[in-house]
């Protein structure tokens, strides 16, 4: 009897651990050993994204003029600049990815990181004369992405910066939930008139290898729920653990009697 429930509590065991498995997030990560981390993600400029782009320099009145969007420029008699309405700094980025910038023209931005970006513009003022050293910052107005599927909380969110990972993504959706997939989170991304689906596996230290690990602008988060199927597999381990353990303990409370 004692041996008999030996075995069932390890059985029991055993089957637990089996059905806690799949549920795990980075299960093959081990503690106190050091993973080399990939080069730094930038996020790339895309056609029909929004950029505010802001110029700024010792002078305020020389780069008042490269801060309008739609505002009319006046130069007053004392040689002062000004500008009247419209200077919100944002721009889209057209299908052909150029903008029209103030001064400069036409620039094309699509491809370009953020830092790129204001490199080129930073470059053109110079060699236009216009301002011997200016700064310049360019950042997104609309980075966002979609979540949708076995998560917490379906919708669209919007990024404060320009770098967000998958992990924080689900993070900020309520984390997923007990019947998605974790072996097949699927991130869908359109880029250069392409639509391609990437599946990511939250299980394994490999999403860090994954170009859907940093999102970019505009992708769709789908956690697929997992087969009816595996749900039944789960809940069958999960009530043959638990008549298990219920056998285990009466074998047990047996064996103590008759002692």
């Amino acid at each position: 009897m004692k041996r008999i429930a030996f075995c069932l509590i390890a059985l029991a065991a055993l089957l637990a651990g089996c059905a806690k498995k799949d549920y795990l997030y980075l299960a093959d990560m081990n503690t106190d050993t050091a993973y080399t981390v990939a080069n730094y993600h930038q996020t790339r400029i895309q056609n029909d994204d929004k950029v505010r782009i802001t110029v700024s320099c010792k002078n305020p009145e020389l780069a008042a003029p490269f801060n309008v969007s739609s505002a009319a420029v006046k130069v007053t008699a004392s040689g002062n600049v000004t500008t009247a309405g419209g200077n919100d700094n944002v721009y889209r980025v057209d299908n052909w990815g150029d903008i029209n910038f103030p001064i400069l023209g036409s620039l094309h931005l699509t491809g370009l990181s953020l830092t790129q970006a204001a490199e080129l513009i930073r470059k053109r003022i110079i060699e236009g004369n216009y301002i011997k050293d200016p700064i310049v910052d360019v950042e997104f107005v609309n980075f966002r992405y979609t979540v949708l599927g076995a998560v917490g909380g379906n919708g669209t969110y919007t990024v404060d910066g320009d770098k967000i990972t998958i992990i924080e993504a689900i993070a900020k959706a309520g984390d997923l939930a007990s019947n998605a997939d974790l072996g097949k989170i699927a991130v869908i991304r359109e880029a250069d008139g392409k639509r391609q689906v990437y599946d990511v596996d939250i299980r394994t230290k490999d999403i860090f290898d994954s170009p859907a690990y940093y999102l970019s602008q505009n992708d769709i988060i789908y956690a697929r729920p997992k087969k009816p199927k595996s749900e039944n597999s789960t809940k069958a381990l999960t009530w043959v653990s638990i008549f298990l353990s219920f056998v285990t303990a009466s074998c047990s409370v047996v064996w103590a009697i008759r002692r």
